[in-house]
């Protein structure tokens, strides 16, 4: 039978699973997004400091970056199935209990117990992709779920300031949180961890899926220490990396509305869909260059390697335009150069999301994305303290947008030469150090 043939055959499940992933993520930030759209509000009411809001704002980070990891080993070892949909409810629940919040120190907490629960959605994530998606769609689909992220942003932020202006903001928090559940009914009666064991993926399907991806991927049995996978070069650059992306993409849902608000003069209702011009304008990028870059790659005109640091670049080059915004002269043109600038966060975020099911030995991609996660957060953690410092200290967000420009420098530098060739770590691999030290820009 033909390639085109056998295409018609096949059952499409794989996108229906990535429909479900791309809901979770949805969900995932209209719940941690209320906070910031309802920050200008909550920061009156409760009579908060630019740097108590900070805070209020980077508790979320505390338990999400350090629970990264525990969630993604608990993903590898039960399956993404329980650990997701368990995560799903846990966050919701927390979402509508911040609706009881009275002040600063139950803010924090409930901050915190948000994190716990949305710490296993990514780590799930990339370990259903490796599981669920030939190799040559892995970008793509990283691309879908990942855009889900800037939509529940982008819906969270007009529907939120809509919902402040017609409700109080708590039980604006206890609505978003019934989401969730809808969701978690839909996850239990649709979805298995492996599409072998999906009723309705057929065997024109499953093969595609199985084709080209690694046996090492699928070796259910054993998983690598944590020495071995921090041994290799290209956990560290996959971490460096995505602490500086996100550094500077977290701007956009803690402190962007409080900007356009206070330094560019915007209405509640004007910063609710200006806010989210970033954001939906980036859902259509992500997609597309996760699509693109698995186009490439499978034309055979560069490697793997190459195809990932090429579309890293791009992106990263775009998101340096967070800086160029500070010194607009307009409200419009800003907005224009936030637009681009994350954009180019999530060009880079597909190739991010790739990454885990491109290096991870066996089954161990929960876990690697875990760990990329557990540190990128930590920029989830401190960029929003940083920012309002810095704001607190100047009176301006101009600092604080430079600050974020030059920390996407450096994520380029790191791309090029630290990252090396991109392929799975083998377990057997007894000088992984001395294996990877060569400098791999383009293999």
């Amino acid at each position: 039978m033909n390639q085109a043939a056998d295409a018609r055959k096949r059952s499409r499940v794989r996108w229906w699973v990535a429909g479900l992933m791309w809901a979770a993520i949805a969900i995932n930030y209209i719940d941690r997004t209320v906070l910031s759209a309802a920050a200008p509000r909550i920061q009156s009411q409760f009579h908060l400091s630019a740097v108590e809001m900070g805070v209020v704002m980077s508790a979320f980070f505390w338990s999400y970056a350090l629970l990264q990891l525990p969630a993604g080993f608990l993903a590898d070892r039960f399956g993404q199935k329980k650990v997701l949909g368990f995560a799903v409810l846990w966050w919701s629940l927390a979402t509508a209990a911040t609706g009881l919040a009275n002040g600063f120190k139950s803010l924090v907490a409930l901050r915190v117990a948000l994190g716990v629960g949305e710490a296993g959605a990514y780590p799930s994530n990339a370990g259903i992709a490796s599981k669920w998606f030939a190799r040559s769609e892995r970008a793509t689909v990283a691309g879908i779920f990942d855009s889900g992220s800037k939509l529940g942003g982008a819906i969270a932020l007009p529907l939120i300031a809509a919902m402040l202006a017609a409700f109080d903001w708590k039980l604006t928090f206890a609505l978003t949180g019934l989401l969730g559940l809808v969701w978690y009914v839909v996850w239990q009666f649709t979805f298995a961890d492996s599409p072998r064991n999906h009723k309705w993926v057929n065997a024109a399907e499953l093969a595609h899926i199985q084709g080209n991806a690694s046996a090492q991927q699928h070796d259910e049995t054993a998983r690598p220490s944590l020495r071995l996978l921090f041994a290799h070069r290209n956990i560290w650059a996959m971490c460096i990396g995505f602490f500086m992306i996100n550094y500077n993409s977290y701007f956009f849902i803690t402190w962007l509305p409080t900007y356009l608000v206070k330094e560019r003069g915007m209405t509640m209702m004007e910063m609710g869909w200006m806010a989210s011009l970033p954001l939906l304008a980036s859902i259509v990028v992500e997609i597309f260059a996760g699509w693109a870059s698995d186009r490439v790659f499978a034309s055979g005109k560069l490697s793997l390697t190459a195809t990932r640091k090429l579309f890293l670049v791009i992106g990263l080059l775009m998101a340096s335009s967070i800086g160029f915004a500070a010194f607009a002269n307009s409200a419009f043109v800003a907005v224009l150069l936030l637009c681009i600038a994350k954009s180019g966060t999530t060009v880079a975020a597909s190739q991010v999301w790739a990454l885990p099911g491109d290096v991870a030995p066996r089954n161990a991609v929960s876990m690697v994305a875990g760990i990329q996660n557990t540190v990128s957060n930590i920029g989830g953690v401190v960029g929003p303290i940083v920012t309002g410092a810095i704001v607190g200290a100047t009176g301006s967000f101009v600092a604080a947008l430079v600050v974020s420009s030059a920390l996407i420098g450096v994520a380029i530098l790191n791309y090029l030469f630290l990252l090396g060739k991109v392929e799975p770590i083998k377990i057997d691999d007894r000088a992984p150090a001395r294996a990877h030290s060569r400098i791999d820009i383009a293999s």
